[in-house]
């Protein structure tokens, strides 16, 4: 890792403030293609992409059976069991805490308004399973939709490990396919023969899967476009060890992971330094990520080292407890050094699936919020319209529009 400071360091900072959540033009041609044909040719067209891509054999069915979900569950390991009911517990809570609820008031007498809260009816939940398998995301996309009460949840997953099966057979998943890439986005966002549109797709992915989610994002509402891991710490008197391990953890994700330390202190610095040079040698992804984007910036205090973390606004943000009431930008904030990013990652209950590339200036992580609509409600009585016609009258007047105000008037008991 690189140690950097003043007009280099500035330079830095400068450019991930301008930075995209990945660079999609090299892989966009190719999924356009990908795309068209599975939403021209449905069944055919996804069926050829994924036996050349994920896989699928010529007489495998493109979904995987409920059965199948549910036996994977139960030859799981006792073991892993407990891990996967512990952290759907935690997820589970934590969404219910999320989820908004209905109210009305009276705004002014006679006058009700208030908010109604409707799930989406189906949503397509993407699980990868490239470098890694990620039961972990299927546990973090399918509960907060199950908590929203989203009827159809549909799960795609190119070849998909048993542990991910068995999460899905554990939270009661029917809908489950074998697809994955760029041809996985388009048969959820337009249907196939073998997979029914949805009306929202989420989860992450690699480029081709983003580029997919971008080129069908106006025909199928998508969370965000999310691109290699990020994670950001800042630290005075940390522990270099602890520090350099959260670091190794994020940038095993991907070479491309952004990965920084912000510190007042050159002692930390170079100790971090030492300590994750010591923990690379066994990691070639995470070797190659640090080399590359990983990077120390040294700056004169700790409140210019929040702000420069929100400048950057990171996927992952470690800061002391003390300084949370400055963060400002963030996708998911981790207070104090007994709480490892790795513990968002699986357990602790909020999502991983966040907002990368900056994205973090708009947007938190993937909620509840995501899975439903918040519907305004509102109720006049007589004496409502009577007190708040002649307002609305000016108003449609001033706009040139009669009718409007026609509309008002005439219910109007002073008309």
């Amino acid at each position: 890792m690189r140690v950097l400071q003043g007009r280099q360091l500035t330079r830095l900072v400068d450019a991930l403030e301008r930075r995209s959540a990945t660079d999609l033009a090299e892989v966009e041609p190719v999924v356009r293609r990908i795309v068209n044909d599975v939403r021209r040719c449905g069944d055919r067209a996804l069926r050829r992409y994924a036996s050349r891509l994920d896989g699928l054999a010529i007489r495998e069915q493109i979904r995987i059976p409920a059965a199948v979900l549910e036996q994977s569950w139960d030859e799981t390991t006792t073991e892993l069991k407990r891990a996967i009911t512990q952290a759907a517990a935690n997820i589970r809570r934590y969404c219910e805490w999320q989820k908004p609820e209905e109210w009305r008031r009276e705004i002014t007498p006679g006058v009700c308004v208030g908010q109604l809260v409707r799930p989406l009816e189906s949503v397509g939940c993407y699980v990868p399973s490239g470098r890694y398998p990620l039961p972990s995301t299927l546990l973090m996309t399918v509960i907060p939709a199950q908590v929203a009460g989203v009827q159809y949840i549909r799960v795609a997953s190119p070849r998909p490990d048993r542990v991910t099966l068995a999460a899905a057979g554990f939270l009661g998943i029917r809908e489950f396919y074998r697809v994955g890439g760029a041809q996985a986005i388009a048969a959820l966002a337009y249907g196939t023969e073998s997979v029914p549109r949805v009306d929202k797709i989420v989860g992450p992915g690699n480029r081709y899967v983003t580029a997919a989610k971008k080129l069908v994002a106006f025909d199928c509402s998508i969370e965000f476009l999310a691109g290699p891991t990020e994670a950001v710490i800042v630290s005075a008197r940390g522990n270099p060890s602890w520090i350099a391990s959260d670091l190794v953890a994020q940038s095993e994700h991907d070479p491309d992971a952004l990965c920084i330390l912000i510190t007042t202190s050159k002692k930390l610095a170079k100790a971090v330094q030492k300590a994750v040079d010591s923990r690379v040698r066994k990691n070639p992804i995470a070797a190659q990520s640090l080399s590359r984007r990983g990077t120390i910036l040294l700056v004169p205090s700790l409140e210019e080292a929040v702000e420069t973390a929100n400048r950057i606004a990171p996927e992952h943000l470690t800061v002391p407890a003390e300084l949370a009431c400055d963060v400002k930008n963030a996708g998911s904030v981790f207070l104090n050094e007994f709480t490892p990013q790795a513990a968002g990652d699986y357990v602790s209950g909020p999502s991983h699936v966040l907002p990368t590339g900056g994205m973090a200036r708009v947007r938190g992580g993937l909620s509840v919020l995501d899975f439903v609509r918040l519907i305004a409600c509102q109720q006049l009585s007589r004496e409502g319209i009577d007190r708040i016609a002649p307002a609305a009258i000016s108003l449609a007047q001033a706009e040139g529009l009669d009718g409007h105000a026609e509309s008002l008037r005439a219910r109007c008991s002073h008309a």
